[in-house]
């Protein structure tokens, strides 16, 4: 099969690699039809390299037909429609049970001491091939997929692997109260489409920060109050704080993450790691890595007091440097992680009609063939032609 591989910082390449097979009696095979670029698929292109081989294949946003089943899977058949959940999850350990899917027991990367193993991305979840391929082995197929209907364009329930459940969780750990005011930072795929849950759930002001003039433009034409950063600057807080009585918005939405623009320093950081041997930029990443916080500092500036941060955006750092004096003063309630995202499914999946009150038929920007894949990223990665979403077609 053909599919989309990691060989090096900044370099992906679509290659033939052996096609999977069933391994485990509960495994099935897909026929990849639809899959996404992430966002935090650049962390992979930029900056975590030393944890990723050569040949890994990426990807975590897939749907697609299914190809073969196992002998223990009864709820699929071949000819089904699915879509894969980024993290991979059993359903039944404990954690499954109290929907912290990202943490599931059974897929736990305990080598590393992290959560639930994902598709497609690096050792410190697992290293399991992704989904930017033509063909796509998952475990769990009695739990694990989401079984759609034929009929609609991919492009209605595709974001169902990640799009929709992260923006959604990042409302609802927002908690903003009936009638009440968020601002969003960073209107990419995480935030534009958290500005639109939030406006569908209720909030009265929502404002959107971007420095990207297509994001801010398209967030714009969506309701939200959009607000330049490049413009702004260090005036920023005071601006949205003007918007709300002096006190800031209810809660903030950090849809940046590790990808905020500031922090030349940490910048440097980030490119220097991803030049050293492996076995020293995992040492340098996991005991003094410091993330660019440019984002998460003006969370903490532009929330009011007593209200929440809703971090969605990747961080990476394992020293990373917060206010806490600030955080504490203003009696600020933080929540964060991994999309859980078969807790949300039940809660999106009657949005996703004809009617389309999230606007997901027309949410991605580019469709280009799985072979354009390597200049998707390096697009994505610049910021140029207006990218926002790309749905890749193999």
């Amino acid at each position: 099969m053909r599919a989309l591989t990691w060989q090096g910082k900044r370099d992906v390449r679509v290659e033939t690699v052996p096609d999977p097979r069933i391994e485990d009696a509960t495994d099935i095979v897909v026929r990849i039809t639809s899959t996404g670029i992430c966002g935090s698929d650049l962390h992979l292109y930029e900056v975590l390299s030393p944890y990723l081989d050569p040949g890994d294949i990426l990807g975590h946003e897939p749907m697609g037909i299914v190809e073969e089943v196992g002998p223990e899977v009864s709820s699929l058949t071949a000819g089904d429609r699915v879509v894969i959940p980024f993290n991979i999850s059993c359903g039944h350990c404990y954690m499954c049970g109290q929907g912290l899917h990202s943490q599931c027991e059974t897929t736990q990367v305990r080598e590393h001491g992290m959560g639930a193993s994902l598709f497609g991305y690096t050792k410190l979840y697992g290293q399991v091939p992704g989904g930017q391929a033509e063909l796509l082995r998952v475990p769990f197929g009695d739990s694990l997929p989401i079984n759609v209907p034929h009929g609609p364009a991919d492009d209605r329930f595709v974001y169902l692997s990640d799009v929709l459940p992260t923006a959604w969780q990042a409302v609802e750990y927002a908690a903003i109260p009936p009638d009440g005011t968020v601002t969003v930072l960073g209107l990419g795929p995480i935030g534009a489409m958290a500005a639109r849950i939030a406006r569908h759930r209720g909030a009265g002001l929502v404002v959107g920060v971007d420095l990207v003039p297509e994001r801010l433009s398209r967030a714009a034409a969506d309701g939200v109050t959009c607000l330049d950063v490049r413009r702004l600057g260090r005036d920023l807080g005071d601006a949205i704080r003007d918007l709300t009585y002096g006190r800031g918005t209810d809660a903030v939405i950090d849809a940046v993450g590790m990808e905020a623009h500031g922090a030349p320093v940490a910048k440097a950081g980030h490119g220097a790691v991803g030049l050293l041997p492996d076995a020293l930029g995992k040492r340098l990443m996991e005991t003094v890595g410091v993330d660019r916080l440019a984002a998460f500092r003006a969370a903490i500036d532009v929330v009011r007091r007593g209200g929440t941060i809703s971090v969605s955006g990747v961080y990476g750092g394992a020293a990373d440097p917060v206010p806490m004096l600030t955080m504490f003063d203003k009696q600020i309630q933080l929540r964060m992680g991994q999309a859980n995202v078969k807790r949300w499914v039940d809660d999106i999946l009657p949005l996703l009609t004809d009617e389309d009150p999230l606007g997901v038929d027309a949410f991605a920007t580019h469709r280009l063939p799985l072979e354009e894949g390597p200049q998707a990223y390096k697009t994505f990665q610049d910021k140029q032609d207006g990218m926002i979403k790309t749905l890749l077609v193999p």
